[in-house]
């Protein structure tokens, strides 16, 4: 799972500066002016076409050039810091916090009327310290798959999940209740639906709407009481979340029809209908009585460095390109995740329904915190809930994994 400003260069430096941002050394002539985005291997095929559109009528040369998902945001903070950064980079909304931090990219100035064409979501996951910073054009939440033929109503909480998986493993149907993937150091963003349904939260938010790190939610008595919900249904318990099921084999044993349920997010629709199954998509259910769950919801956007030697090209093509249906669509295409457009989203929804149910699903999710206080979450959050599953002391847990996450945040 999920990727979350121009002007024409004048002068022989920028000119030389351009060239080798591109990969050619500093003596590298150009008979114009250039534009250089940064993509990934999966969008940037996808971008040249409309890249080149733009620079012809601009009169310049646009490259997309190739880098590693794994790696381009790290890439971009060090080309930045070297003064040879990209006029555009695409990502993750959750890079933001980082990527100002480091000075790297520039508010962005989006018309009204294209922000109202956008989903509320994906512009809130966009924005930071009440300012957008990027552009979105796809977005990314779990969801619930269920194998019909075993299960054909979607379960409205947990428990009424728990009743219909158990039945059928006591008949021998499926050999596991539910496909959660949470491994032996767990998985906070595929807990996050039923942590937040239990009342946990991780930060509070600050007067900006930023999440807040002085306000952390790990450690508190909310917490705990999430913990020891965690706990019931864990392998001591009902033993639905389990952490012999991790991201290896979690999508084969619902591929394979040994469980009727499966929390995952757009990118397994393909391996799902590649298996033949006949299937439906509907929200995370929550616990009983309890709050109603909360999903991370993660956005790719457009973001216009701060470096850039064309900010104002960069900046036309980010807001008035980048909101292009075509474009939009030709993503989407690429990789068949919900489109932040909402007219393209529509579209696309009507072709394939997945798309509408997997956005519904993360209608009232968080976007995943974009500061880089985050960083600090991921793995003593996840070992807590890991072993809080596997059996241990629920307070005891959350409580060590708040004091290492302190640390972490200083």
């Amino acid at each position: 799972m999920r990727i979350r400003s121009a002007g024409l260069v004048a002068g022989t430096a920028a000119l030389a500066l351009t060239a080798a941002c591109q990969g050619g050394g500093q003596g590298a002539e150009q008979s114009q002016a250039s534009m250089v985005i940064w993509a990934d291997p999966e969008r940037a095929g996808v971008l040249q076409p409309f890249a080149d559109e733009f620079g012809k009528t601009n009169g310049i040369e646009v490259d997309v050039r190739e880098v590693a998902a794994d790696t381009i945001q790290s890439d971009f903070v060090t080309a930045h810091e070297g003064g040879s950064g990209p006029d555009v980079v695409v990502g993750a909304h959750d890079w933001i916090g980082n990527l100002v931090q480091n000075g790297a990219i520039d508010p962005v100035q989006l018309p009204q009327d294209k922000v109202d064409a956008l989903n509320e979501v994906a512009v809130e996951a966009a924005t930071y310290d009440g300012q957008l910073y990027g552009v979105p054009y796809a977005m990314e939440n779990l969801a619930l798959i269920r194998n019909t033929e075993l299960a054909p109503e979607a379960p409205e909480t947990v428990e009424e999940l728990v009743e219909t998986g158990g039945r059928l493993k006591e008949e021998g149907e499926v050999q596991e209740i539910l496909g959660l993937q949470v491994g032996q150091t767990g998985d906070p963003y595929h807990m996050q639906p039923f942590y937040t349904s239990a009342g946990g939260y991780l930060f509070g938010t600050g007067d900006q709407g930023n999440p807040d790190s002085s306000d952390l939610g790990v450690g508190t008595p909310e917490s705990v009481a999430a913990f020891e919900k965690l706990a019931e249904f864990g392998e001591e318990g009902k033993s639905v979340f389990k952490r012999s099921i991790d991201a290896e084999n979690v999508g084969s044993l619902f591929n394979q029809g040994k469980t009727p349920y499966f929390v995952t997010g757009p990118w397994s629709l393909a391996s799902v209908q590649e298996a033949g199954l006949e299937y439906d998509v509907s929200p995370v259910p929550g616990f009983e009585g309890a709050s109603d769950p909360v999903p991370f919801v993660g956005v790719q956007a457009f973001f216009v460095a701060s470096g850039s030697e064309n900010k104002v090209l960069a900046e036309e093509f980010v807001t008035n390109h980048v909101t292009d249906p075509d474009l939009a669509t030709a993503l989407y295409e690429a990789d068949p995740r919900p489109p932040a457009l909402t007219g393209v989203n529509g579209k696309v929804s009507r072709q394939d329904p997945d798309v509408g149910k997997f956005t519904d699903a993360g209608a009232d999710g968080q976007p995943m915190p974009a500061i880089p206080e985050m960083d600090a979450i991921w793995d003593p959050f996840g070992k807590a809930q890991a072993a809080v599953i596997g059996g241990a002391d629920p307070q005891k847990a959350v409580e060590s994994a708040a004091e290492t996450i302190r640390e972490e945040i200083g």
